[in-house]
């Protein structure tokens, strides 16, 4: 008796005919869930493969490094230098309105819609520190916020950026209403304790 390629193939197909449905969903289900861990235990190697050969490049280049001057180690700083540069990276009281009008100039950089925002000033007593708090209600691009935010921060460097909070009308939206609450930490100008 000859076979023919045409055999085997028929035997198949009579073989998945009367095979459970449900039975051969499973093994579909199996072949493809094998073949993705297959996938994601290669990309996992080839990664480690690629750290370990970066932190070899490190290990050879931190030696040569080394040899070279070590860095003398830095005097610790005195509590009074501390304190005082404490106080020296505060900003002064009396120009709270003038970091106000650089907010809104960051934002209007930004291209961000700032609309009025909320201010209040405050003491606090144990610290010898003026705080004058600004809530800021914008609308813009998600990123255009964030980069006002860190615009802020970098050229205020006295301020905290103390909470932001988002909202979208719909998830398409493209513009995006945000509240930032920031903090100047300021002095008056006397003579610090």
């Amino acid at each position: 008796m000859k076979t023919t390629f045409a055999s085997p193939m028929l035997r198949l197909r009579l073989m998945l005919l009367r095979a459970n449905p449900i039975v051969l969903a499973a093994a579909i289900l199996m072949l493809v869930l094998t073949g993705g861990l297959a996938w994601t235990l290669r990309t996992v190697w080839t990664m480690e493969r690629a750290q370990e050969a970066y932190a070899a490049q490190a290990r050879q280049k931190t030696p040569a490094a080394a040899a070279s001057a070590p860095a003398p180690e830095p005097a610790p700083a005195q509590a009074p230098d501390n304190l005082a540069a404490f106080y020296g990276a505060l900003g002064e009281r009396g120009g709270a309105e003038q970091q106000v009008k650089t907010l809104f100039g960051l934002a209007a950089k930004s291209g961000l819609v700032l609309r009025q925002g909320e201010y209040k000033a405050g003491h606090d007593r144990n610290a010898h520190v003026y705080t004058y708090q600004v809530n800021l209600p914008v609308k813009g691009s998600y990123q255009a916020i964030w980069q006002f935010a860190m615009a802020a921060l970098r050229a205020i460097p006295f301020a905290s950026l103390d909470e932001i909070s988002f909202h979208r009308d719909a998830i398409g939206d493209a513009t995006v209403e945000a509240r930032l609450r920031l903090t100047l930490y300021l002095r008056d100008g006397t003579a610090q304790p």
